[in-house]
């Protein structure tokens, strides 16, 4: 009887293991301006809800915020785990993948997150979510120009073992020009970090003509081909999971349907991470 009982346990430890929910991710960006509305918080939650979010990246400044925003961000904080939903510290940067000053000041943020969590252990962020983008700066455009990589891969690597340390996850935003890179450096980049973000934004747009189902095939060849893209020929062994993020302008009010079709079209990738949703601030 009892090891019929422990055998029962192990499979319903399987079964719950495996039936881990897709990230359902969701950008909120100008905390301080989100968070001065009435009500705010409550409307965040229940945006949430309807829409199964399960993640939000809610942007956080260290070095800007005072004693009533932290109050206010713990508040929200709260009122999301309350709801069952995590919540990323979102930091952004154009020139943290930089060693020296700029790197430096990434990671300072970083350390103030974690101090954060300390001084409110109950209304934390669960992880952190990173959108740095040294590709927007005029050196770093073009095709094929992925100078900047090993830099920023070691800012990721500093970023990760600062949050690892303090049982946080780490995320990553990342274009499609990172995918484009040879053998050596997609190996590099998808082992970096455990999660990242594909931005598969221009895909489409409101005035295009095409039908929703056209825009929802389009989607689906340009998702498949770009995991395809990303983990052809790398080695098994420790890969980051890669979530999709598609952005309001590009299907209005359709997105939630999209998002859906990315579910549905990559459930079975055992590399698909979930969706993400950009943003909050054109949702409402």
């Amino acid at each position: 009887m009892r090891s019929t009982i422990c055998l029962l346990w192990v499979a319903m430890s399987g079964a719950a293991f495996a039936q881990q929910p897709f990230v359902h991710g969701l950008w909120v960006w100008k905390t301080p301006s989100v968070l001065a509305a009435p009500n705010s918080g409550e409307a965040l939650v229940n945006f949430c809800r309807a829409q199964t979010v399960n993640e939000v990246y809610l942007s956080y400044s260290p070095d800007k915020a005072d004693a009533t925003e932290e109050q206010e961000v713990a508040g929200v904080i709260a009122s999301l785990h309350r709801s069952g939903i995590r919540v990323e510290a979102l930091l952004s940067s154009v020139n943290a993948d930089e060693p020296g000053a700029h790197r430096d000041k990434l990671l300072g943020h970083v350390r103030a997150v974690l101090e954060f969590n300390r001084k409110h252990p109950r209304s934390g962020f669960d992880g952190i979510h990173l959108d740095v983008e040294p590709h927007q700066r005029p050196e770093n455009k073009g095709p094929g120009n992925l100078v900047f990589l090993p830099d920023l891969l070691e800012t990721y690597r500093e970023v990760r073992a600062l949050a690892e340390q303090n049982r946080m996850t780490v995320n990553a935003d990342i274009p499609n020009k990172f995918l484009k890179g040879d053998l050596g450096q997609r190996q590099a980049l998808m082992s970096s970090l455990p999660r990242l973000t594909l931005m598969l934004y221009e895909l489409s747009n409101p005035s295009d003509g095409q039908s929703s189902a056209a825009q929802a095939d389009k989607l689906r060849q340009a998702s498949e081909n770009y995991f395809s893209m990303a983990y052809q020929g790398l080695s098994e062994t420790h890969l980051a999971k890669m979530a999709i993020g598609l952005r309001t302008p590009d299907y209005q009010s359709q997105l939630p349907n999209m998002l859906k079709t990315v579910q549905q079209d990559l459930s079975n990738n055992p590399h698909y991470l979930g969706w993400a949703w950009h943003s909050y601030n054109d949702a409402q």
